[in-house]
């Protein structure tokens, strides 16, 4: 699914839309965040967060790494690589706790191995004011959710 985001706005709406399509029982998804800095990947995380339900602040996770959220008795948790140098320092942040709940990664190309575990990858570059944005479906799951949105764009 490729998209144009004019503004801020339709990029809520993206995020609205992906968290109506995907399942109830988000335990173990990964969804990737890719695009150079200030492309809106914090933007589409927040705005993510947002559509689940979670009311308040969102921080950007760059010098905690991970923010936890909880809301509709789901854990989400927002994490940023950026300043992660070694895949192996994953395990430091207690990476393996985190597969209870939906984990947005922003920077994910810092643990490489992160690729064969996600379920969605969702590019922004820039174009004109505005983003292009491409989501993909990385597992069975994802590719569903995937087609779920590309089908309730062809019937607006």
């Amino acid at each position: 699914m490729k998209r144009f985001l004019p503004d801020e706005h339709a990029t809520a709406r993206l995020a609205q839309q992906l968290w109506q399509v995907l399942p109830d029982e988000l335990s173990g998804w990964i969804l990737l965040l890719r695009g150079d800095l200030g492309a809106g990947k914090s933007t589409f995380a927040r705005a993510l967060i947002a559509a689940a339900g979670h009311e308040g602040a969102v921080p950007s996770p760059t010098y905690t790494l991970v923010e936890p959220y909880r809301v509709s008795n789901k854990s989400i948790y927002h994490v940023d690589l950026y300043r992660v140098s070694d895949e192996e320092e994953l395990e430091y942040l207690g990476w393996s706790d985190l597969d209870d709940g939906f984990c947005i990664i922003e920077w994910p190309e810092r643990a490489p191995g992160l690729l064969q575990q996600a379920d969605l990858e969702l590019r922004l570059a820039y174009k004109d004011s505005g983003r292009l944005v491409e989501l993909s479906g990385l597992s069975g799951r994802g590719a569903d959710v995937a087609n779920a949105i590309e089908d309730s764009d062809s019937e607006s």
